[in-house]
């Protein structure tokens, strides 16, 4: 498994951008597909985005399409997300997570390591 530690959330005003980070320890990224998600307080873990292991492809849920990228650093062994134009519904913990070269992409379930979150609030 990776080990996941998320950074960069915080509160933020609607419009507003931040970039949240995603370190790994444990495995190389290069061999992993890596996915952010996010979980709003009374709702079940949305996709958000996500990249594949080479990096040549990334996939976007589409309440963030034209918003947010996605991207990686191999050598820093970090995904970033990059989160513009924020709206409040964009409020909740957001979580990296990574697959070894998983066919579902988007799919929670194809992930078996899991940061512990950072809290993104965008208020109105």
């Amino acid at each position: 498994q990776v080990r996941l530690v998320e950074s960069g959330g915080g509160l933020v005003q609607a419009g507003g951008s931040l970039r949240l980070s995603c370190a790994a320890s444990g495995r190389t990224l290069s061999r992993h597909d890596m996915g952010w998600f996010r979980q709003a307080p009374g709702k079940g873990r949305e996709f958000v985005a996500a990249i594949r292991w080479s990096g040549d492809s990334t996939y976007y849920g589409d309440s963030v399409k034209g918003r947010f990228t996605v991207s990686k650093d191999n050598a820093k062994a970090t995904i970033y997300l990059q989160m513009n134009n924020l709206k409040p519904e964009d409020t909740a913990i957001y979580y990296c997570a990574a697959a070894v070269k998983t066919l579902r992409i988007t799919t929670a379930t194809s992930y078996d390591s899991w940061g512990q979150g950072t809290q993104v609030t965008v208020s109105s």
